[in-house]
């Protein structure tokens, strides 16, 4: 099997069932989807064990039991992947499109002849600001220092969690965390595939006010783990300079992060 994708829920309503339909309407086929649901409570997993029995999908399967969070639950459901890659796929979020996997897959393929890749990024499309997140296409110690790509744009070889997976400690910055210990400790080489694979729904967990306070106290404990004090200094001088703040806020006002994101792609081409 190619690909395991992993969904957690609790108390999702319908958005579990969309999320699902997403996936088992993907042009490309050899996947396995495990649902690994907290315990949820207003009806969600029995409508889509309904409308998988309906519709004879068998690439679906239910885990319920308790977890102590998000990442826990990820973390549950890539211990039970059969596939040789995991790709995160959270509840509300949706594949880009019908081809979106198919196309994403035949840019792996396209890559795997410079050697075993560990880990593929693409790009998500932000449905609340309505624009394509460009990820930077060359991931270097900057890079991960000011923005790593969306767990919903990456797909990990299955042991990068086998070895170990999030660090439920961190709250928010889990997948970030993770994604620094593969390039950092693990020395992984990320390739970048140029494909939008998932509408990001955001607006979520970790958006909240007190997640973002949280957030940014994590990155900084995060970062001092895999970098150095001069690099540190460095990095965040350059986005002063930069005027990241400035940026950001482009970034994600509606009516200008459409065109914030692909000035972005033309400086990233440069």
């Amino acid at each position: 099997m190619k690909l395991s994708i992993i969904t957690v829920s609790l108390n999702s309503g319908d958005k579990l069932l969309k999320t699902v339909q997403s996936a088992v309407s993907q042009s490309f086929r050899d996947f396995e989807l495990i649902v690994k649901d907290g315990g949820s409570g207003d009806g969600s997993v029995e409508k889509l064990e309904s409308w998988l029995a309906q519709n004879k999908e068998a690439r679906v399967r239910i885990i319920r039991e308790r977890d102590s969070g998000i990442y826990d639950g990820m973390n549950r459901g890539a211990a039970l992947a059969r596939g040789e890659y995991l790709y995160f796929l959270n509840c509300g979020d949706l594949f880009h499109g019908p081809d979106a996997l198919k196309q994403f897959v035949a840019g792996m393929m396209a890559l795997a002849g410079e050697g075993q890749v560990l880990l593929y990024y693409g790009n998500v499309y932000d449905v609340l600001r309505g624009s394509v997140v460009q990820s930077n296409p060359r991931m270097n110690a900057f890079a991960c220092y000011r923005h790593v790509p969306n767990h919903q744009a990456c797909v990990y070889h299955r042991s990068l969690f086998s070895e170990r997976g999030y660090r439920t400690e961190y709250r928010v910055r889990a997948d970030y965390e993770h994604f620094l210990w593969c390039f950092f400790e693990k020395k992984v080489s990320p390739k970048y595939v140029p494909v939008t694979l998932a509408d990001y729904e955001g607006g979520g967990f970790s958006e909240t006010s007190v997640n973002k306070k949280r957030s940014a106290s994590e990155h900084k404990e995060i970062t001092g783990l895999y970098m150095s004090v001069g690099q540190r200094f460095w990095f965040r001088a350059a986005l002063i300079v930069t005027l990241q703040p400035l940026r950001t806020a482009l970034a994600e006002n509606e009516a200008t992060g459409k065109a914030y994101q692909k000035f972005k792609k033309l400086i990233y081409r440069k």
